[in-house]
């Protein structure tokens, strides 16, 4: 399959053509079944065979000790939120507020229980990570969000914590090397750099549950899934499936540490456009700018050009580079389908409209 635009969309994301291609295939005949991959029953053997390649690759790439169980379950990010709270949270849980994402997920805990925010980042809009923070030793766990999607901001490194360490990682999962063992728990939906959206991830460490004496609800109890081994309802089965081709691919193409270096470089090429370009300016504070989200207006005395700018990419092919509506500007996503090409020809776009507008 040929794209004939260059996507940038934040999520559903650009997926690669390979993994579109076999889902075709599987969407025609399942491994010989002579049934649609969405027609196949979930407790059939080529089906049990899916989850566990699924898994695997996961353990895999991310280099996941045994003590963690993985879940691929439906509800996206958003319903992991609330899974967090429900499972963790008994006496005090923290949360570092650093964007719309983050503060939604501590908006569940508050639901549920006594939650703080431990440091925010809402005073400049987001614009930046949070530093010199404590973390106070009496929580049940502390939550971070990897990776800001609408604002472009990224903690790029395990932090260490003196409590269990929650992740939510939609937007960075397996575009960097991560020591999992710092965490207790890592979760994410999919549609950024591991499949289509309509399935979640969570990488959970079991010590981590059952202390919690509410009544968890048994679709919410993570170790109800865990206990059933992701089978107890069906599960997302095409998501899992597009899901288990991304990952062949990245492991084909060398796995983490060379998807990596290949998103430095295209995250590279367009920041230093955005800080050459006289038509505009990055919104991220440049330590904490997002390898994956990258965000940018226009200059200062041309702002009368955003929606003429917008329309001249569009000509040019480019999709999905409109920021979020509650900011506004420009956002274009490099995740890692997205190709250096991609980045090549959006850079090519932006001193293209430089040019013409001098």
């Amino acid at each position: 399959m040929t794209k004939k635009v260059h996507n940038f969309n934040a999520g559903p994301c650009v997926l690669p053509d390979q993994a579109i291609d076999n889902t075709i295939e599987a969407l025609k005949n399942f491994r010989g079944t002579g049934m649609a991959v969405i027609e196949v029953s979930h407790r059939s053997k080529e089906w049990s065979e899916v989850m566990e390649e699924t898994e695997s690759l996961w353990r895999e790439l991310l280099n996941i000790p045994e003590n963690y169980k993985i879940l691929f379950l439906g509800g996206g990010a958003s319903m992991q939120f609330l899974y967090v709270a429900m499972n963790l949270l008994e006496h005090k849980a923290g949360y570092l507020e650093t964007g719309a994402w983050a503060k939604k997920a501590f908006k569940e805990a508050l639901g549920l229980g006594n939650a703080i925010a431990v440091a925010s980042s809402a005073d400049k809009n987001y614009n930046y990570i949070p530093k010199g923070y404590t973390i106070p030793s009496d929580l049940d766990y502390f939550h971070i969000t990897t990776n800001n999607t609408i604002y472009g901001t990224e903690i790029k490194e395990d932090i260490d914590s003196p409590v269990t360490l929650v992740a939510d990682m939609s937007s960075d999962i397996m575009t960097r090397r991560v020591d999992v063992s710092k965490y207790g728990l890592i979760y994410g939906g999919a549609q950024k750099n591991v499949g289509p959206a309509g399935v979640a991830f969570a990488i959970i460490r079991e010590d981590i549950l059952g202390k919690v004496s509410r009544h968890i609800p048994t679709m919410l109890d993570y170790k109800i899934h865990i206990d059933k081994k992701g089978m107890f309802n069906t599960p997302p089965v095409i998501n899992i499936y597009i899901m288990l081709e991304t990952l062949k691919w990245l492991k084909g193409i060398g796995g983490i540490d060379k998807i990596h270096e290949i998103n430095l470089r295209k995250s590279q090429m367009l920041y230093e456009e955005i800080d050459r370009n006289s038509m505009f300016t990055g919104t991220a504070e440049k330590e904490d700018r997002s390898i994956m989200n990258h965000c940018f207006v226009m200059a200062k005395g041309y702002e009368n050009l955003q929606d003429e700018f917008l329309s001249f990419a569009k000509e040019n092919g480019m999709v999905g580079i409109k920021g979020h509506r509650s900011v506004g500007g420009f956002r274009a996503s490099l995740y890692n389908a997205c190709t250096e090409d991609d980045v090549a020809a959006l850079v090519k776009c932006m001193r293209d409209f430089e040019n013409n507008n001098k």
